[in-house]
């Protein structure tokens, strides 16, 4: 089903039979419970198959589903189930690690999908699950399901209203003592243990209080400390966190498999404090109890609710209304719970085997990688190609930094990302991460096999180590980090002015003819030192500087982040680099955000945007970018974007998308073509 079908949808089905047909895909026990409750629809949504990967357990499913008074319900495989006309959504309730292939299958049928929480082990896959759903165009929810009872609801008004004066702090809990260490959660191969499993409702519950306080549409811990007992299976057992918020608010969370909590939620305020016994399981009588100075504890009841229908009605809603999320809860309101929860499980230092960083972790589909760029007139590739001379290979115009991947997983899918969408050029350094995150380059290019389908470039001579040894030092360094013995591009991250320049050239030029390095510059040089760089190659028969990889980019530079870096975005730099058609690789094409609408005359908390682009001239280059953004459909920053790579001298920008959304917001640029007119009047040229 196409996202149009899914727009206009009737509030009944999406294929045209009088009620919401669900599917079960993963019959355990939490299927069970959803089956008890999907009767009390109030949509009359209907059960019609079950699907699973033994025979055995989805008849059995089906069988019971008949005591509940879904007649004809279908035991089958996953894959019949999702090819099933009938089905218009289905809840996804196997273990963990299981939920991320059976979410893409259904969104690839055209089904919507209520996934059990946790969405998927860590934020990284989640990435991928949301970016497939906005793809589709078609609801993916997490199946939270406290969230869309009328007691958490009544509780969030209660905050918002101010009931309590001011929210202060919030205790939550979710943890139990589970019979002996075996099964699902106490499995490291099922991400098993209590962050996970039930850990996840006392961090959504204080997001959505923090939010209905502040008036954020996600709200995600600026601190976040922990204390835990990793069990002998390798999963958490019990775990306390401290978590803080911007605006104050603070909150003390617990989570575990192997000891008891009270399992409530108590928030407190200035004038007093709400409690809630029963936040998570919602038996038949949930109350919420306000106890302020100055009232009489008083109790609220909700009898009658049921969760589990109230979120498959939810999902069929977003289905019917075109969404891709539910309002209850979001998308980025999932995304934002699996950074916690990533977070969380550092704390304590739990990492699951399959996503260790020498793990060979696969694509989320688990299907080969498209690399697109050996494609580059496919309908679907947004990507535009260059080449610098001596490396070889078409390379990407945009260059992905690799200085943003908290770890293994969240690199692989952006990367996935990047390269099914036309990448392939990469970005990294000596330094970044203390030499972790080149590693962690190299290991996702060894787990997909894409060495030679992939420009690596590598930095390395940073201030103080900026000398001819502590360069050689760091390349094969580097090299070893990466699991390769060249770097396609090999640029200094510095210059050191002390020493002169032919030392430089000299040890460059040995390994390029050692077959180290393929192309070789500097990245933060004037042009006068790259000049003289270049004069001293000519005149001793060695390989000259070919790339130079400065700061550029629409917003003029005034200052630079750092001490030792170069901008290129003067007007005689741009000369400079017009008349040699020198290839930049510019970095922070973006001005750190003056263009995401940051930056205002009247915000100054931002310090060092401030001293870097604070300007009359480049407020009138930002209102221009938003004016022609608003003609071609697109931000101001991809109009930046397209600033860059329409100049009259090759460049191949780099971009640090933090997440998957992010980096498909950059890419929007590439749609853009600017006429030379149009880029001089952003340039104030005019």
């Amino acid at each position: 089903m196409s996202a149009q079908t899914a727009t206009t949808a009737s509030s009944t089905s999406s294929t045209g039979h009088d009620t919401p047909g669900w599917a079960v895909l993963g019959p355990g026990g939490i299927a069970r419970r959803f089956l008890s409750q999907l009767p009390s629809s109030g949509v009359g949504a209907t059960l019609v198959a079950a699907g699973s990967s033994s025979a055995e357990r989805a008849g059995a499913f089906a069988a019971e589903a008949a005591e509940h008074g879904f007649a004809d319900v279908a035991a089958a495989t996953y894959d019949e189930v999702l090819a099933d006309p009938r089905v218009d959504a289905v809840y996804v309730s196997t273990v963990h690690t299981g939920h991320a292939a059976l979410v893409l299958a259904a969104l690839a049928a055209g089904k919507a999908v209520l996934c059990e929480k946790p969405l998927s082990p860590n934020h990284g896959t989640s990435m991928a699950l949301a970016d497939a759903a906005r793809q589709a165009g078609l609801p993916l929810v997490e199946a939270y399901m406290y969230r869309f009872h009328p007691q958490t609801a009544a509780l969030l008004d209660l905050v918002r209203q101010g009931a309590i004066g001011t929210v202060t702090h919030v205790d939550a809990s979710f943890a139990f003592r589970a019979g002996s260490r075996s099964g699902r959660l106490f499995d490291v191969d099922t991400a098993g243990g209590g962050i996970l499993d039930v850990g996840g409702y006392p961090v959504t519950m204080t997001a959505a209080i923090v939010q209905a306080v502040t008036g954020v549409a996600v709200a995600e811990p600026t601190e976040l400390t922990a204390t835990g007992t990793v069990g002998p299976t390798g999963v958490d057992e019990w775990t306390v966190a401290q978590l803080s918020y911007t605006g104050g608010i603070t909150a003390n969370l617990r989570t575990g498999v192997r000891v008891q909590d009270d399992n409530a939620v108590v928030v407190h305020g200035t004038t007093g404090k709400i409690t809630l016994t029963d936040p998570w399981t919602l038996g038949d009588d949930p109350t919420i109890e306000i106890s302020t100075v100055d009232e009489d504890p008083r109790t609220l009841s909700f009898a009658g609710a049921h969760p589990y229908a109230l979120e498959a009605d939810a999902t069929t809603a977003a289905l019917a209304a075109g969404r891709v999320d539910a309002p209850e809860f979001t998308l980025d309101e999932s995304l934002a719970t699996a950074r916690t929860l990533d977070k969380w499980r550092a704390a304590i230092g739990l990492r699951f085997p399959f996503e260790a960083e020498t793990a060979d972790i696969p694509t989320v589909s688990g299907r080969p990688l498209t690399v697109a760029a050996h494609e580059p007139d496919r309908a679907d590739n947004p990507m535009r190609y260059g080449e610098v001379a001596g490396v070889g290979k078409r390379m990407s115009r945009l260059v992905m930094g690799v200085d943003n991947q908290p770890d293994l997983a969240h690199a692989s899918a952006i990367f996935d990302l990047f390269v099914e969408q036309g990448g392939n050029v990469f970005d990294t350094g000596y330094i970044y991460g203390g030499g972790v995150l080149e590693g962690r380059l190299g290991k996702w290019i060894q787990n997909r096999g894409v060495r030679e389908d992939v420009v690596v470039i590598t930095k390395g001579a940073h201030t103080p180590y900026c000398d001819p040894e502590s360069l050689t030092r760091q390349l094969l360094e580097s090299l070893e980090r990466q699991g390769t013995d060249y770097a396609d591009i090999y640029m200094m991250h510095r210059d050191n002015t002390d020493i002169p320049v032919g030392e430089f050239v000299d040890v460059l030029d040995e390994h390029r003819r050692a077959g180290r390095i393929r192309v070789y510059g500097g990245s933060n040089w004037t042009p006068a030192r790259f000049d003289e760089a270049n004069a001293y190659a000519r005149a001793n028969g060695k390989h000259e500087f070919e790339v130079l990889s400065n700061h550029f980019g629409l917003a003029e530079a005034y200052d630079v982040p750092w001490a030792g870096c170069e901008h290129a975005t003067d007007a005689a730099s741009k000369q400079w680099l017009e008349e040699r058609q020198v290839p930049l690789l510019p970095w922070s094409s973006q001005a750190r955000g003056f263009f995401t609408g940051r930056a205002k005359p009247e915000d100054t908390s931002d310090a060092e945007l401030v001293r870097c682009y604070y300007s009359d001239e480049n407020f009138e280059r930002l209102r221009r970018a938003s004016e022609l953004g608003e003609r071609f459909g697109v931000p101001a920053t991809a109009i930046a974007l397209a600033y860059v790579l329409h100049q009259p001298f090759p460049t191949f920008p780099l971009f640090g998308p933090r997440t998957i959304a992010e980096a498909r917001s950059s890419m929007t640029g590439l749609s853009v073509d600017l006429t030379p007119e149009q880029v001089a009047w952003l340039d104030l040229r005019d």
